[in-house]
């Protein structure tokens, strides 16, 4: 046997560099498998609502649900346990099964919104729910007829409103197809809503058809 084929029937010595990047490639590949299975199981808790929030409800945990979720920088964008939710309400509407977002809480100070109620034909609930965007049109009096009953051609009062609650009309002239319709005025447009209501106006709510979550 030439001393060429004796060399390559020798066992590799302890010394030998091939066998020392050999067995530091092994454990690379271990320690990078066992970090990615580690990564892939890492989760965080967050809040995730049931129903619609809309803004100015008041966030309460137990009408929140805990779930698991896999996400890089979650306690940055989401609602997670043990946040100081002291007085904190919805600043904007979160749809139900939706991670609440950290953009979607603040203090009840900093909203400008105003609730208003205004009636609604029963029939348009299907349509018109809590997080949806409606317009508000409004008929005045025709202050030249007799009666007030004459009413002037519908005008777009504010375009959209959001919606925060529905429920039903339990006043003492309500029907039953009516229904009292809870929607968001801002400030800016609440003095414009509030006359066309104290003149007696008919207002009618219009549904964004596609608008919110209703």
């Amino acid at each position: 046997m030439t001393d060429t084929g004796a060399s390559r029937m020798r066992r590799p010595s302890w010394r030998d560099p091939r066998l020392g990047v050999g067995i530091l490639l092994v454990v690379a590949s271990v320690a990078l498998g066992s970090w990615a299975v580690s990564s892939a199981d890492a989760t965080v808790e967050v809040y995730q609502t049931d129903a619609v929030l809309t803004p100015g409800d008041a966030i309460d945990v137990d009408d929140l649900q805990v779930v698991q979720v896999r996400l890089d920088g979650v306690e940055d964008l989401y609602l997670v346990p043990g946040a100081d939710l002291s007085g904190a309400v919805v600043t904007r509407t979160v749809s139900a099964g939706e991670l609440v977002p950290l953009a979607s809480v603040g203090s009840a100070d900093a909203l400008e919104l105003r609730p208003v109620q205004i009636a609604m034909p029963a029939a348009m609930q299907d349509i018109v729910t809590a997080g949806s965007l409606v317009e508000l049109w409004v008929a005045m009096p025709d202050p030249g007829a007799s009666t007030q009953a004459t009413l002037l051609p519908p005008e777009l009062l504010v375009d959209d409103v959001e919606v925060r609650e529905v429920h039903a009309d339990t006043s003492v002239f309500a029907g039953s197809d009516t229904v009292q319709v809870q929607v968001l005025v801002s400030s800016d447009d609440l003095p414009v809503v509030l006359a066309a209501l104290t003149a007696e106006g008919q207002i009618t709510v219009v549904p964004v058809l596609g608008g919110g979550v209703g």
